[in-house]
């Protein structure tokens, strides 16, 4: 690739990225005005969240009376997460069009010969689980623990072959 091609492509990425840094500003904007609403016991539950997933108004409806506090609280939880997958749904759908320039720029291993492509390398997000703090699916995980799956067997080794100076 010629000094010159390289120089207008990143002139090019340069222009890009202030015009993306625009968009960015317009959707940080709409962002902090976004709120979600969630529902549950056809609708008589009803949790507004903000932008940031925080729970800014909870209502119920006069006709609850006979529910358990277990299945009003489970109601209100139920409707705070659908509340969130709503936020979720409406960020990433502002979000879209920043994507969508991105994808459309040039990479940095596009333009320098044998740089790999460290996009490919980050890892996809662990979901967050949604089940309560002592559900057996919590409890599940703590008890396993770390698993390390690159190890050697040191079944083996006796004292006295290893020394200090081997570390």
């Amino acid at each position: 690739m010629t000094n010159d091609r390289v120089k207008s492509e990143l002139a090019s990425m340069l222009d890009e990225f202030q015009q993306q840094m625009h968009v960015l500003g317009d959707i940080q904007q709409k962002r902090a005005k976004l709120m979600a609403t969630g529902f549950a016991l056809q609708k008589r539950v009803t949790v507004v969240v903000n932008a940031d997933g925080v729970v800014i108004e909870t209502r119920f409806d006069d006709d609850l009376e006979g529910l358990s506090l277990y299945e009003l609280s489970k109601a209100v939880t139920e409707a705070a997460q659908a509340a969130a997958t709503e936020l979720a749904r409406k960020s990433a759908e502002l979000m879209n069009p920043l994507q969508e320039r991105r994808g459309r720029m040039p990479k940095m291993s596009d333009l320098i010969e044998d740089l790999p492509d460290l996009n490919a390398r980050i890892p996809e997000p662990i979901p967050a689980s949604t089940a309560p703090p002592n559900s057996p699916e919590r409890q599940e995980n703590n008890e396993r623990g770390m698993t390390f799956t690159n190890v050697e067997d040191l079944d083996d080794i006796t004292p006295g072959r290893i020394r200090a100076d081997d570390w």
